[in-house]
């Protein structure tokens, strides 16, 4: 007899009393009718003599025997079979995913050029699967800087796989980013496995790109919709993108205080082109990429600096000496 959870099942429900009243009465004759064939506990008394939890004597009672005496044999098989089907499934597990990789790789392996991909736990298996099949370089631009410890400590072990691959990261932040803790430690452990991680003043989307094959942004719906891009020349592009705002960002493990300086500046002037620009706090933060706590803040150091009490006062007082919040731009054109 096969033991499995429906044997279990009627094991903890009619065949363990039974076996309780057994021991506790000294046996059970075999015409019991409750045994009988078609008795009401036939199947629990079956399941017991099965098991070797009961057996007959040289007369006709059937008595109990030593549950330790029957538990490994009955266990032992049943463990046995466990741990072969664990490693069969982690065989099945490798061979899928060699055929994964040979799938991801093909030029169909997305099934179209542009390809949606619905569901976040969807989205994240997908990413994780191009990062482990990622052989020479991986970029990435996060432009907020609130990931989350979970999600950090998920790319610190896929990127350091990556790296000890040989596959060059760089990742692209906000400046905002730096006043992170956990971004902080982010950036540590990946910059000392070889990572380049530089941050940047203005606002961008989110961007993935595996060996410049596949590109993975955001839908236009939102977070819960990813677009993966296997298109070569859109690819292409985007890569140039990446690599403009590459070359004009700050090194992250930077801190010397001219750089600091700089960047400093950099958010006052991205502060001054939102507060212009008339938009709302959170779109003002999330530009900048940072809380709107500390935005206002921002804006806050700003009026001090003015010397003025509103946000009207200080849109007027700009105007009138003809700040932009474009000076660095415009002295370098």
């Amino acid at each position: 007899m096969p033991l499995g959870p429906d044997e279990r099942n009627l094991f903890d429900k009619q065949a363990t009393p039974l076996y309780e009243e057994i021991v506790a009465s000294g046996g059970i004759d075999a015409s019991d009718a409750r045994i009988a064939k078609d008795g009401e506990l036939r199947a629990a008394f079956e399941l017991l003599a099965e098991v070797g939890l009961v057996a007959k004597g040289d007369d006709t009672i059937w008595r109990a025997v030593d549950p330790a005496a029957v538990q490994a044999r009955v266990v032992a098989p049943l463990g046995q079979q466990g741990a072969e089907l664990i490693a069969e499934s982690a065989h099945w597990a490798q061979s899928f995913n060699a055929l994964s990789q040979t799938w991801r790789r093909s030029p169909s392996a997305v099934g179209a050029p542009f390809t949606e991909i619905r569901g976040l736990a969807s989205i994240n298996d997908y990413l994780m699967a191009l990062a482990g099949d990622t052989r020479e370089e991986l970029l990435t631009a996060q432009p907020q800087y609130r990931r989350g410890i979970k999600r950090l400590t998920q790319a610190i072990a896929h990127e350091v796989d990556a790296l000890e691959r040989g596959v060059r990261v760089r990742t692209l932040y906000q400046h905002g980013a730096r006043r992170g803790a956990d971004t902080r430690r982010y950036v540590a452990a990946v910059t000392a496995a070889g990572a380049e991680v530089r941050t940047l003043d203005e606002f961008f989307n989110r961007l993935l790109v595996f060996d410049r094959r596949v590109a993975v942004i955001p839908s236009h719906e939102g977070t819960d919709a990813a677009m993966v891009i296997s298109e070569k020349s859109t690819v292409a592009y985007l890569v140039d993108m990446f690599e403009r705002h590459w070359e004009r960002a700050r090194p992250f493990t930077s801190s010397e205080t001219s750089l600091m300086r700089d960047i400093a500046a950099e958010q006052r002037a991205m502060t001054i082109r939102m507060l212009l620009e008339g938009r709302a706090d959170p779109a003002g933060a999330k530009r900048l990429g940072v809380s709107p706590r500390t935005y206002a803040a921002y804006v806050a150091d700003l009026k001090s600096e003015f010397e003025v009490e509103t946000r009207f006062q200080l849109g007027y007082e700009m105007g009138k000496r003809g700040i932009s919040g474009r000076e660095a731009d415009e002295s370098s054109a």
